[in-house]
């Protein structure tokens, strides 16, 4: 088993990448009071005000979110996310890891803004993925923030630089602007292109190589996330898979195949562990 110690100085040196889930969340509140979705399950309840679904459509979110888009439309779905996600959230121990490394590369694939109001004091990238758009087969955007102004800009992707820290939210988000991917129909759309190789932005394709992942808040229980995570790791050197739940036979043979490392901790935990280390 990996040493502790030895993860945080790959963290600390860039070798190892952090990549982001639902997970996180486990236990957390809105700033209302509120259950912040944490998995497939309970982000299908907080979009449908509480109430289970078909047992088909319980299935994923992904296709609990097509069937709410093809019944009350596309935009319903985008209210309803950006309703849940606009709201505070408790900081979660992985936030304040974090805040403390200010890593130069992050993978967040969540739809919350919490992880891009840390880098708020200084100038930084925001990559985010697109679906279902016809002008261009690269499936993503750019975003470029400027502390002075406060504002983000969208650049072309050859102005992406690798000495500003970057924020890949490749399922989108909430802000900088409101852009989702939540339907089967946005999932199928994006996973296409990324398998043609338009999802990464070039500079971040020589970037990844070689690297490892931490992988905190994840459960790969579902196809969809182990698709995307796919593709957003290729040639990677292994990595750590943080999670206290029993990981299911498709899980573990993800791990298998990709030389990830299983750790049996609360991804919380984990990362106030590491964080003690910087």
């Amino acid at each position: 088993m990996a040493d502790i110690a030895q993860i945080a100085d790959e963290l600390k040196s860039g070798e190892t990448i952090l990549y982001v889930g639902m997970g996180i969340f486990k236990g957390l509140s809105f700033s209302d009071g509120s259950s912040v979705p944490h998995d497939s399950d309970s982000i299908i309840l907080a979009m449908n005000d509480g109430r289970p679904m078909a047992p088909r459509l319980m299935y994923e979110y992904a296709r609990a979110a097509m069937s709410m888009e093809q019944s009350r439309g596309r935009k319903y779905v985008e209210q309803k996310l950006l309703a849940i996600y606009k709201k505070e959230i408790q900081k979660t121990s992985v936030h304040a890891l974090i805040e403390k490394l200010m890593p130069h590369y992050v993978i967040d694939t969540n739809y919350d803004e919490g992880v891009t109001k840390i880098y708020a004091g200084v100038p930084h990238f925001v990559i985010y993925g697109k679906a279902r758009i016809g002008a261009s087969l690269d499936r993503f955007e750019i975003f470029e923030w400027s502390p002075e102004m406060a504002t983000y800009t969208r650049v072309a992707k050859e102005l992406l630089r690798l000495d500003l820290p970057i924020i890949f939210k490749p399922m989108g988000g909430v802000a900088p602007e409101a852009s989702l991917i939540v339907s089967d129909a946005d999932f199928v759309d994006w996973l296409t292109e990324a398998m043609g190789g338009f999802a990464v932005p070039p500079v971040l394709k020589e970037y990844r190589e070689g690297k490892k992942y931490l992988m905190l808040g994840l459960t790969f229980s579902k196809d969809t996330e182990r698709m995307v995570a796919n593709e957003l790791t290729i040639g990677l050197n292994g990595g750590y898979f943080v999670s206290d739940e029993e990981p299911v036979k498709n899980c573990t043979k993800y791990l298998v195949s990709h030389k990830m490392e299983a750790i049996g901790e609360n991804p919380n935990e984990f990362a106030a562990k590491i964080a003690e280390l910087l």
